[in-house]
């Protein structure tokens, strides 16, 4: 599958808040960017896209910050990718390339079945379960 750095880091971002999502304070931008080496300008970015798409919501101020807008349980990692990368995958370049045969065709259905069972997977993974498999390996998140 192919995820943009950008997607990515939404769904750093997203696990990061779903980590959070008991606690009534807000989380802020700097905390978030600091904790994983991201560009706080860059994550604002992401942040607004989230929050465009009803996955987040923001309260300004010196005291505000981000929080999800649902519980971890309904937000898939594919609501998360959805909102940042555009969801139709292409074909590898070099069958695009390549003249219509049978064989191309054969390829290009199976490249196609695998993209389908990928997202599947992405529409299957709630947060919560992300956060799940944090605390399985011993990190600290609450939810």
């Amino acid at each position: 599958m192919r995820m943009s750095a950008k997607a990515q880091y939404a769904c750093i971002a997203m696990l990061e808040l779903a980590g959070n999502y008991q606690e009534p304070q807000l989380l802020q931008v700097k905390n978030i960017a600091d904790a994983h080496g991201i560009s706080a300008r860059f994550l604002v970015q992401i942040l607004l896209q989230l929050k465009v798409h009803g996955l987040v919501r923001s309260v300004r101020g010196a005291a505000g910050g981000y929080q999800l807008a649902r519980s971890p349980d309904t937000i898939s990692l594919a609501e998360v990718i959805n909102a940042i990368d555009d969801t139709t995958p292409p074909l590898p370049p070099a069958l695009m390339a390549l003249k219509p045969s049978p064989a191309v065709d054969a390829l290009a259905t199976v490249f196609q079945e695998v993209d389908a069972k990928e997202r599947q997977v992405l529409r299957e993974v709630s947060l919560a379960e992300l956060i799940r498999r944090t605390e399985a390996r011993g990190m600290m998140y609450q939810i």
